[in-house]
Protein backbone atom coordinates (compact mmCIF):
# COMPACT_ATOMS: atom_id res chain seq x y z
CA UNK A 1 0.00 0.00 0.00
CA UNK A 2 1.47 3.36 -1.00
CA UNK A 3 1.80 5.77 1.90
CA UNK A 4 1.63 9.54 1.80
CA UNK A 5 4.81 11.41 2.66
CA UNK A 6 2.86 13.63 5.04
CA UNK A 7 2.38 11.54 8.20
CA UNK A 8 -0.97 12.99 9.47
CA UNK A 9 -2.66 12.86 6.06
CA UNK A 10 -5.38 10.37 5.29
CA UNK A 11 -4.97 6.93 3.81
CA UNK A 12 -7.94 6.19 1.58
CA UNK A 13 -10.40 4.05 3.59
CA UNK A 14 -11.38 2.25 0.38
CA UNK A 15 -7.77 1.13 -0.07
CA UNK A 16 -7.62 -0.04 3.55
CA UNK A 17 -10.71 -2.18 3.04
CA UNK A 18 -8.62 -4.50 0.88
CA UNK A 19 -6.93 -5.63 4.12
CA UNK A 20 -9.32 -4.67 6.91
CA UNK A 21 -13.04 -4.98 7.58
CA UNK A 22 -15.18 -2.87 9.88
CA UNK A 23 -17.11 -4.49 12.68
CA UNK A 24 -20.90 -4.69 12.37
CA UNK A 25 -23.15 -2.96 14.86
CA UNK A 26 -24.72 -5.20 17.46
CA UNK A 27 -28.51 -5.34 17.49
CA UNK A 28 -31.11 -7.65 18.93
CA UNK A 29 -32.22 -10.33 16.47
CA UNK A 30 -35.75 -10.29 15.14
CA UNK A 31 -35.99 -14.03 15.77
CA UNK A 32 -37.53 -14.38 19.24
CA UNK A 33 -36.04 -17.83 19.82
CA UNK A 34 -32.55 -16.52 19.15
CA UNK A 35 -33.23 -13.55 21.43
CA UNK A 36 -34.31 -15.97 24.17
CA UNK A 37 -31.06 -17.91 23.74
CA UNK A 38 -29.03 -14.72 24.04
CA UNK A 39 -30.88 -13.73 27.22
CA UNK A 40 -30.40 -17.22 28.66
CA UNK A 41 -26.72 -17.16 27.72
CA UNK A 42 -26.31 -13.86 29.54
CA UNK A 43 -27.78 -15.43 32.70
CA UNK A 44 -25.44 -18.41 32.45
CA UNK A 45 -22.40 -16.22 31.70
CA UNK A 46 -22.82 -14.38 35.00
CA UNK A 47 -23.93 -17.37 37.15
CA UNK A 48 -21.28 -18.27 39.74
CA UNK A 49 -23.11 -21.44 40.68
CA UNK A 50 -21.55 -23.05 37.62
CA UNK A 51 -18.29 -23.52 39.54
CA UNK A 52 -17.13 -25.94 42.23
CA UNK A 53 -17.24 -23.37 45.03
CA UNK A 54 -20.08 -21.28 43.57
CA UNK A 55 -17.64 -18.39 43.45
CA UNK A 56 -16.70 -18.02 39.80
CA UNK A 57 -18.53 -17.27 36.57
CA UNK A 58 -17.37 -16.62 33.01
CA UNK A 59 -17.40 -12.94 33.96
CA UNK A 60 -14.95 -13.46 36.81
CA UNK A 61 -12.03 -13.64 34.37
CA UNK A 62 -13.64 -12.29 31.18
CA UNK A 63 -14.97 -9.15 32.85
CA UNK A 64 -17.36 -7.50 30.44
CA UNK A 65 -17.10 -4.02 31.97
CA UNK A 66 -13.29 -4.32 31.70
CA UNK A 67 -12.99 -5.16 28.00
CA UNK A 68 -13.36 -8.89 28.62
CA UNK A 69 -10.27 -9.46 30.77
CA UNK A 70 -9.13 -9.20 34.39
CA UNK A 71 -5.73 -7.57 33.64
CA UNK A 72 -3.92 -10.29 35.59
CA UNK A 73 -1.00 -12.27 34.22
CA UNK A 74 -2.77 -15.47 35.25
CA UNK A 75 -6.37 -15.73 36.42
CA UNK A 76 -7.41 -17.39 39.70
CA UNK A 77 -9.75 -20.36 39.62
CA UNK A 78 -12.67 -21.49 41.78
CA UNK A 79 -10.63 -23.72 44.07
CA UNK A 80 -8.45 -22.06 46.75
CA UNK A 81 -4.96 -21.41 45.44
CA UNK A 82 -5.79 -22.42 41.87
CA UNK A 83 -4.07 -20.16 39.32
CA UNK A 84 -4.60 -20.79 35.62
CA UNK A 85 -1.00 -20.94 34.42
CA UNK A 86 0.76 -20.81 32.01
CA UNK A 87 -1.56 -18.73 29.80
CA UNK A 88 -3.05 -15.28 30.05
CA UNK A 89 -6.82 -14.87 29.74
CA UNK A 90 -7.75 -13.53 26.29
CA UNK A 91 -10.60 -11.10 25.78
CA UNK A 92 -14.00 -12.49 24.90
CA UNK A 93 -14.97 -9.37 22.94
CA UNK A 94 -15.16 -9.86 19.16
CA UNK A 95 -14.03 -13.48 19.63
CA UNK A 96 -16.77 -14.71 17.30
CA UNK A 97 -14.80 -13.36 14.32
CA UNK A 98 -11.71 -15.48 14.97
CA UNK A 99 -10.81 -18.72 13.20
CA UNK A 100 -10.77 -20.67 16.50
CA UNK A 101 -10.73 -20.18 20.26
CA UNK A 102 -7.97 -20.39 22.89
CA UNK A 103 -4.35 -19.43 22.29
CA UNK A 104 -3.66 -22.81 20.71
CA UNK A 105 -6.89 -22.97 18.68
CA UNK A 106 -8.10 -26.21 20.25
CA UNK A 107 -11.76 -25.15 20.16
CA UNK A 108 -13.22 -24.63 16.70
CA UNK A 109 -15.89 -22.14 17.78
CA UNK A 110 -17.51 -20.43 20.76
CA UNK A 111 -19.75 -23.40 21.52
CA UNK A 112 -16.77 -25.74 21.79
CA UNK A 113 -14.90 -23.15 23.84
CA UNK A 114 -17.71 -22.85 26.38
CA UNK A 115 -17.31 -26.49 27.42
CA UNK A 116 -13.72 -26.14 28.56
CA UNK A 117 -13.64 -23.75 31.53
CA UNK A 118 -16.56 -25.48 33.26
CA UNK A 119 -14.44 -28.56 33.97
CA UNK A 120 -10.90 -27.17 33.87
CA UNK A 121 -9.36 -27.90 37.31
CA UNK A 122 -7.76 -24.45 37.53
CA UNK A 123 -10.91 -22.65 36.45
CA UNK A 124 -14.52 -23.43 37.35
CA UNK A 125 -13.46 -26.94 38.37
CA UNK A 126 -16.69 -28.91 38.08
CA UNK A 127 -16.13 -32.65 38.14
CA UNK A 128 -17.73 -33.22 34.75
CA UNK A 129 -20.13 -31.59 32.32
CA UNK A 130 -23.12 -33.47 33.71
CA UNK A 131 -22.57 -31.62 36.98
CA UNK A 132 -23.18 -28.34 35.14
CA UNK A 133 -26.46 -29.74 33.81
CA UNK A 134 -27.46 -30.88 37.30
CA UNK A 135 -26.73 -27.46 38.80
CA UNK A 136 -28.83 -25.67 36.18
CA UNK A 137 -31.65 -28.21 36.49
CA UNK A 138 -31.93 -27.49 40.23
CA UNK A 139 -32.56 -23.78 39.60
CA UNK A 140 -36.35 -23.49 39.08
CA UNK A 141 -36.08 -20.15 37.27
CA UNK A 142 -34.06 -21.67 34.46
CA UNK A 143 -36.71 -24.19 33.34
CA UNK A 144 -39.02 -21.72 31.53
CA UNK A 145 -36.04 -19.90 30.02
CA UNK A 146 -34.69 -23.12 28.48
CA UNK A 147 -38.15 -24.01 27.15
CA UNK A 148 -38.45 -20.60 25.52
CA UNK A 149 -34.92 -20.75 24.07
CA UNK A 150 -35.23 -24.33 22.80
CA UNK A 151 -38.94 -24.85 22.01
CA UNK A 152 -40.14 -28.32 21.18
CA UNK A 153 -37.39 -30.16 23.05
CA UNK A 154 -38.62 -32.61 25.64
CA UNK A 155 -35.67 -32.02 27.96
CA UNK A 156 -33.96 -28.76 26.92
CA UNK A 157 -31.67 -28.53 29.97
CA UNK A 158 -28.57 -30.25 28.60
CA UNK A 159 -24.93 -29.34 28.10
CA UNK A 160 -25.35 -28.70 24.38
CA UNK A 161 -28.00 -26.07 25.05
CA UNK A 162 -26.06 -24.55 27.95
CA UNK A 163 -22.98 -23.96 25.81
CA UNK A 164 -25.00 -22.92 22.75
CA UNK A 165 -26.72 -20.25 24.85
CA UNK A 166 -23.46 -18.90 26.26
CA UNK A 167 -22.04 -18.79 22.72
CA UNK A 168 -25.14 -17.00 21.41
CA UNK A 169 -24.62 -14.29 24.02
CA UNK A 170 -20.89 -14.05 23.30
CA UNK A 171 -21.53 -13.58 19.59
CA UNK A 172 -23.07 -10.21 20.45
CA UNK A 173 -20.00 -8.98 22.33
CA UNK A 174 -18.92 -6.53 19.65
CA UNK A 175 -17.11 -3.24 20.19
CA UNK A 176 -17.16 -0.87 17.17
CA UNK A 177 -14.48 1.79 17.47
CA UNK A 178 -13.12 4.92 15.78
CA UNK A 179 -11.07 2.59 13.56
CA UNK A 180 -14.29 1.13 12.18
CA UNK A 181 -15.68 4.58 11.46
CA UNK A 182 -12.50 5.41 9.58
CA UNK A 183 -12.78 2.23 7.50
CA UNK A 184 -16.35 3.21 6.67
CA UNK A 185 -15.18 6.56 5.30
CA UNK A 186 -15.10 8.95 8.27
CA UNK A 187 -11.53 10.21 7.96
CA UNK A 188 -12.03 12.51 10.96
CA UNK A 189 -12.49 9.49 13.23
CA UNK A 190 -8.73 9.17 13.82
CA UNK A 191 -6.54 11.88 15.33
CA UNK A 192 -3.42 13.07 13.49
CA UNK A 193 -1.29 11.06 15.92
CA UNK A 194 -3.32 7.93 15.20
CA UNK A 195 -3.03 8.47 11.45
CA UNK A 196 0.74 8.75 11.80
CA UNK A 197 0.70 5.48 13.76
CA UNK A 198 -1.40 3.81 11.07
CA UNK A 199 1.23 4.65 8.47
CA UNK A 200 3.97 3.16 10.62
CA UNK A 201 1.80 0.11 11.34
CA UNK A 202 1.53 -0.53 7.60
CA UNK A 203 5.12 0.39 6.77
CA UNK A 204 6.46 -1.97 9.44
CA UNK A 205 4.30 -4.84 8.18
CA UNK A 206 2.15 -5.28 11.28
CA UNK A 207 -0.81 -5.98 8.98
CA UNK A 208 0.90 -9.16 7.72
CA UNK A 209 -0.66 -10.93 10.72
CA UNK A 210 -2.94 -8.35 12.33
CA UNK A 211 -5.54 -7.68 9.64
CA UNK A 212 -9.10 -8.66 8.76
CA UNK A 213 -12.19 -7.84 10.79
CA UNK A 214 -10.67 -8.63 14.17
CA UNK A 215 -7.19 -7.20 13.50
CA UNK A 216 -5.81 -10.66 14.20
CA UNK A 217 -7.26 -14.02 15.16
CA UNK A 218 -7.18 -15.30 11.59
CA UNK A 219 -3.93 -17.30 11.56
CA UNK A 220 -1.40 -19.18 13.66
CA UNK A 221 2.15 -17.84 13.74
CA UNK A 222 5.38 -18.87 15.38
CA UNK A 223 6.28 -16.64 18.30
CA UNK A 224 9.87 -15.68 17.58
CA UNK A 225 9.77 -15.96 13.81
CA UNK A 226 13.06 -14.13 13.15
CA UNK A 227 14.76 -14.49 16.54
CA UNK A 228 13.94 -17.33 18.94
CA UNK A 229 11.63 -16.39 21.79
CA UNK A 230 13.28 -16.78 25.20
CA UNK A 231 10.59 -18.63 27.15
CA UNK A 232 9.75 -21.84 25.28
CA UNK A 233 8.16 -23.73 28.18
CA UNK A 234 4.73 -23.53 26.51
CA UNK A 235 4.87 -25.38 23.16
CA UNK A 236 1.72 -23.68 21.91
CA UNK A 237 -0.23 -25.37 19.15
CA UNK A 238 2.05 -28.40 19.20
CA UNK A 239 0.03 -29.65 22.20
CA UNK A 240 -3.04 -29.77 19.96
CA UNK A 241 -1.64 -31.09 16.70
CA UNK A 242 1.20 -33.21 18.17
CA UNK A 243 3.33 -31.99 15.29
CA UNK A 244 6.81 -30.64 15.97
CA UNK A 245 6.34 -28.15 13.16
CA UNK A 246 3.73 -26.36 15.33
CA UNK A 247 6.12 -25.80 18.24
CA UNK A 248 5.73 -22.23 19.56
CA UNK A 249 2.87 -21.48 17.16
CA UNK A 250 0.00 -19.55 18.71
CA UNK A 251 -3.14 -17.96 17.37
CA UNK A 252 -2.42 -14.34 16.50
CA UNK A 253 -4.35 -12.30 19.07
CA UNK A 254 -6.83 -9.61 18.18
CA UNK A 255 -5.64 -6.03 18.49
CA UNK A 256 -9.13 -4.74 19.18
CA UNK A 257 -9.24 -3.07 22.60
CA UNK A 258 -5.56 -3.97 22.97
CA UNK A 259 -4.81 -0.78 24.90
CA UNK A 260 -7.16 -2.08 27.62
CA UNK A 261 -6.34 -5.79 27.74
CA UNK A 262 -2.79 -6.10 29.07
CA UNK A 263 -0.62 -7.74 30.18
CA UNK A 264 0.41 -9.10 26.79
CA UNK A 265 1.31 -12.33 24.97
CA UNK A 266 0.15 -15.85 25.73
CA UNK A 267 1.99 -15.86 29.06
CA UNK A 268 1.06 -12.33 30.13
CA UNK A 269 4.74 -11.57 30.57
CA UNK A 270 4.81 -8.07 29.06
CA UNK A 271 3.09 -5.34 31.07
CA UNK A 272 2.94 -2.43 28.62
CA UNK A 273 1.74 -2.05 25.06
CA UNK A 274 4.82 -0.16 23.88
CA UNK A 275 7.05 -2.94 25.24
CA UNK A 276 4.95 -5.45 23.32
CA UNK A 277 5.32 -3.40 20.12
CA UNK A 278 9.11 -3.28 20.50
CA UNK A 279 9.27 -7.04 21.06
CA UNK A 280 7.07 -7.83 18.08
CA UNK A 281 9.15 -5.62 15.79
CA UNK A 282 12.31 -7.33 17.00
CA UNK A 283 11.37 -11.00 17.25
CA UNK A 284 8.78 -11.21 14.47
CA UNK A 285 10.16 -8.75 11.91
CA UNK A 286 13.82 -8.37 12.80
CA UNK A 287 13.42 -4.61 13.13
CA UNK A 288 14.47 -2.15 15.77
CA UNK A 289 12.04 0.73 16.09
CA UNK A 290 12.39 3.93 18.06
CA UNK A 291 10.45 4.72 21.22
CA UNK A 292 8.73 7.50 19.26
CA UNK A 293 7.57 5.11 16.54
CA UNK A 294 6.39 2.58 19.11
CA UNK A 295 4.37 5.31 20.82
CA UNK A 296 2.85 6.32 17.49
CA UNK A 297 1.82 2.74 16.71
CA UNK A 298 0.36 2.47 20.20
CA UNK A 299 -1.65 5.63 19.52
CA UNK A 300 -3.07 4.04 16.39
CA UNK A 301 -3.90 0.86 18.29
CA UNK A 302 -5.81 3.03 20.74
CA UNK A 303 -8.22 3.86 17.91
CA UNK A 304 -9.40 0.24 18.17
CA UNK A 305 -10.67 0.75 21.71
CA UNK A 306 -14.37 0.30 21.18
CA UNK A 307 -17.56 1.25 22.92
CA UNK A 308 -18.75 -1.35 25.40
CA UNK A 309 -22.40 -2.37 24.83
CA UNK A 310 -23.61 -1.26 28.26
CA UNK A 311 -27.19 -2.53 28.12
CA UNK A 312 -26.20 -5.80 26.46
CA UNK A 313 -23.62 -6.65 29.15
CA UNK A 314 -25.64 -5.50 32.17
CA UNK A 315 -25.59 -8.28 34.76
CA UNK A 316 -29.06 -9.86 34.99
CA UNK A 317 -30.87 -10.83 38.16
CA UNK A 318 -29.84 -14.34 39.16
CA UNK A 319 -32.60 -16.96 39.05
CA UNK A 320 -33.14 -18.17 42.65
CA UNK A 321 -31.71 -21.55 43.58
CA UNK A 322 -33.69 -24.58 44.62
CA UNK A 323 -33.24 -26.32 47.94
CA UNK A 324 -29.86 -27.90 47.13
CA UNK A 325 -26.70 -25.88 46.54
CA UNK A 326 -24.21 -26.44 43.77
CA UNK A 327 -21.66 -27.77 46.23
CA UNK A 328 -24.09 -30.58 47.19
CA UNK A 329 -24.62 -31.83 43.66
CA UNK A 330 -24.70 -35.53 42.90
CA UNK A 331 -21.87 -34.83 40.48
CA UNK A 332 -19.69 -33.71 43.40
CA UNK A 333 -20.65 -36.76 45.45
CA UNK A 334 -20.28 -39.46 42.88
CA UNK A 335 -17.64 -38.48 40.36
CA UNK A 336 -14.09 -37.23 40.26
CA UNK A 337 -13.74 -37.69 36.50
CA UNK A 338 -12.78 -34.52 34.66
CA UNK A 339 -13.33 -33.72 31.03
CA UNK A 340 -10.06 -33.01 29.23
CA UNK A 341 -10.96 -30.15 26.89
CA UNK A 342 -10.71 -27.46 29.53
CA UNK A 343 -9.20 -24.04 29.80
CA UNK A 344 -10.08 -20.41 29.32
CA UNK A 345 -6.87 -19.71 27.40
Amino acid sequence: MELSSTPPSNIDPAALRARFTALPQNSDPADQVQLARINLGRQLYFDKRLSRESNQSCNSCHQLTNYGVDNKQYSPGSMPGAIDTPRNTPTVYNAAFQLSQFWDGRAVNLIAQAHGPLVAPKEMALHNLQEAVDIVARVPGYAPEFRQAFPGQQDPVNIENITASIAAFEQGLITPSPWDRYLQGDTAALTPAQKKGLKLYLADGCDTCHAGRDMGGISYQRLGDVYRWGNKSDPGREKVTHSATDFMFFKVPTLRNIAKTGPYFHDGSVPTLTDAIHLMADFQAGQTISDSDAASIAAFLGSMTGTLPASYIAAPAEPPSGSQSAGQSEGNKTSSIRESSGGRS
